[in-house]
C-alpha cells in the first residue's frame, strides 16, 4: 500500500494510496491556503469560499451539485483552517471519476452568484452567532486572539458580521485568483483508487490551469507568540478555561515530542490532569491537554471546564501539575503515551479519508511523505528526560495566555499564575478533598 506520487508542469501534485480490500474510495483538493491567508479586509473570505464553491457552477446548480453525489450514495464536504482548506468526497470505487468531475467542477467554475453569496453570508451569520453562544467553543477563539495578538493567525475563522456583510463575488474570485493556484495544490485520494487513471482525470481538468505567481515568505506574516489574558463575566453554570503557552510548528524539533507531552498531561482518563485534578481533587469535569501546530509556529493549551468554587484552585493546580511535568517524566508515562499516539496514526491509516488528509497536509507542509518506519524511529526516540526538558522550556518562567468565560471572580489573575510559573510566591492552595466529597 505504498504511496505514489506525480507533479504535473502546473505543480499541482497528485497522491494515492490504493487499499486492494476496499470498495470506496476518498478522495479531494487540498488547497495550502486558509484564514491566515487572508488581507486586511479579507477576515472571513477563506470559509465564505469553501461555502460558496457548493453553489453552483456554470454546469450544475446548487441542488445539482447535493443531487448528483446523493444519488450514487456519496459525500462531499469541506472544512477550513487556518493554513489550508479542503474538498474533499467519499464515494464507491465506480464513482471516482463522478467525485473529481464535481470537484474540479466546483473549484475551477463556480458562479458567484449574487443571490446564493446573500443566502451564505446569512448563514454564516448565524454561525457567528452560535459560536457566540456557545461558550466551550467560543473560548477558544478568545484564546488564539490573546496568543497572537493584533495578527492575522489571531482572527477566527469566520469572520467578523461587518467583513461577512462586505463581501462581493468579485472579492471571492480575486481571492480564488490568487491562492487556488496549482502548486498550492495537492489532490489526494486513498482507498479503491488506480493512481494513472486519478493523474489521467486531475491532468484533463486542472492540467491547464496556470501557476500562479510564486509569493515571497515575507507576503505571509510572520507568527509572533504575545501571550495575554481574556475574561468575560458570564451568568453560567460552570466557566470554561484555556490556559496554553508557545508550542511548536509542523515538522521541526519538538513537533512530535509535543504531541506525546500533551497525552502525558491530558490526553486521556490515565494522564496526569485527569488524575490528579478531575478524579482525585474532583476540581472539574472534564479537563484536556493539546497541542497545535501552525507552519511557524504553535499552542501547547490545556482547557477545562468546572463550577464558580472549585475556580479559585483549579488554575494553581494546573499549574503546579506543569511545573512537576518539568521537575520529570516516568518511563513508563512515555511509553504508554507513545503506544497510544502510535495506535491512534495507525489507525488513521485504515481509514480512507484519514489516511488523504494526512498525505495532503504532509506534502504541503513538509514537502514528501513520513513513512511508518520513520515514524516510529521518531516516536521511540522520545525519551522521558527529553521530555522533561521540553516541560521545563514550555512552561517554566513562560509567558502564558488566559482565556475564560463564565463566573469568573474566583479566577486567578495572570500575573499570579505567571509568578507561579515563575517559582515565585504562588496563590494559596487548599488542601485536597476526599474522592467521596466531590
Amino acid at each position: 500500500m505504498s504511496v505514489e506520487i506525480t507533479k504535473l508542469s502546473n505543480g499541482l501534485t497528485i497522491a494515492t494510496q490504493t487499499m486492494p480490500s476496499l470498495e470506496s474510495a476518498a478522495l479531494g483538493v487540498w488547497v495550502k491556503a486558509g484564514a491566515r491567508d487572508e488581507g486586511p479586509h479579507e477576515h472571513g473570505i477563506a470559509h465564505l469560499l469553501e461555502h460558496m464553491a457548493f453553489k453552483g457552477t456554470t454546469r450544475r446548480s446548487a441542488r445539482g451539485i447535493a443531487e448528483e453525489i446523493e444519488d450514487v450514495g456519496g459525500e462531499l464536504n469541506a472544512s477550513t483552517s487556518v493554513e489550508t482548506t479542503a474538498y474533499y468526497a467519499r464515494v464507491m470505487r465506480e464513482d471516482v471519476p463522478l467525485a473529481l468531475d464535481i470537484l474540479s467542477d466546483i473549484l475551477l467554475d463556480s458562479r458567484f452568484d449574487e443571490d446564493e453569496l446573500a443566502r451564505e453570508k446569512h448563514v454564516i451569520l448565524q454561525e457567528i452567532g452560535a459560536a457566540e453562544d456557545t461558550p466551550d467553543d467560543i473560548v477558544f477563539d478568545h484564546f488564539q486572539e490573546r496568543a497572537f495578538r493584533d495578527q492575522i493567525l489571531g482572527r477566527p475563522i469566520l469572520g467578523t458580521r461587518k467583513t461577512v456583510r462586505s463581501f462581493t463575488p468579485k472579492g471571492l474570485r480575486s481571492y480564488l485568483g490568487s491562492h487556488y493556484t496549482p502548486e498550492k495544490m495537492v489532490v489526494s485520494a486513498t482507498g479503491a483508487v488506480s493512481h494513472q487513471d486519478i493523474v489521467d482525470r486531475v491532468s484533463a481538468s486542472f492540467g491547464a490551469v496556470a501557476p500562479g505567481r510564486a509569493a515571497p515568505v515575507e507576503e505571509r506574516e510572520p507568527a509572533v507568540y504575545t501571550g495575554g489574558e481574556f475574561r468575560e463575566e458570564r451568568d453560567l453554570a460552570d466557566a470554561q478555561l484555556v490556559l496554553g503557552f508557545e508550542g511548536r510548528p509542523y515538522y521541526k524539533r519538538d513537533f512530535y515530542a509535543s504531541q506525546v507531552l500533551s497525552i502525558i498531561l491530558g490526553g486521556g482518563m490515565s494522564s496526569r490532569l485527569f488524575q490528579e485534578i478531575r478524579e482525585t481533587r474532583g476540581l472539574c469535569y472534564a479537563i484536556s491537554a493539546f497541542h497545535w501546530s501552525f507552519a511557524d509556529s504553535g499552542i501547547f493549551g490545556i482547557h477545562a471546564a468546572t463550577g464558580e468554587e472549585e475556580l479559585a484552585e483549579l488554575a494553581p493546580v494546573i499549574v503546579d501539575e506543569l511545573m512537576r511535568a518539568a521537575e520529570g517524566i516516568s518511563e513508563k508515562e512515555v511509553v504508554r503515551a507513545r503506544a497510544q499516539m502510535r495506535s491512534s496514526l495507525l489507525m488513521s491509516q485504515e481509514s480512507p479519508a484519514a489516511r488523504a488528509g494526512q498525505i495532503a497536509r504532509q506534502l504541503m507542509f513538509k514537502g514528501e511523505l513520513i513513512d511508518n518506519v520513520e515514524l516510529m524511529d521518531r516516536l521511540s526516540a522520545i525519551t522521558a528526560q527529553r521530555l522533561a526538558g521540553l516541560a521545563e522550556t514550555t512552561f517554566v518562567g513562560a509567558k502564558p495566555t488566559l482565556a475564560a468565560i463564565g463566573p469568573l471572580k474566583r479566577l486567578a489573575s495572570l500575573g499570579e499564575l505567571e509568578e507561579r510559573l515563575a517559582g515565585g510566591r504562588a496563590p494559596q492552595v487548599r488542601q485536597a478533598r476526599p474522592a467521596a466529597a466531590r
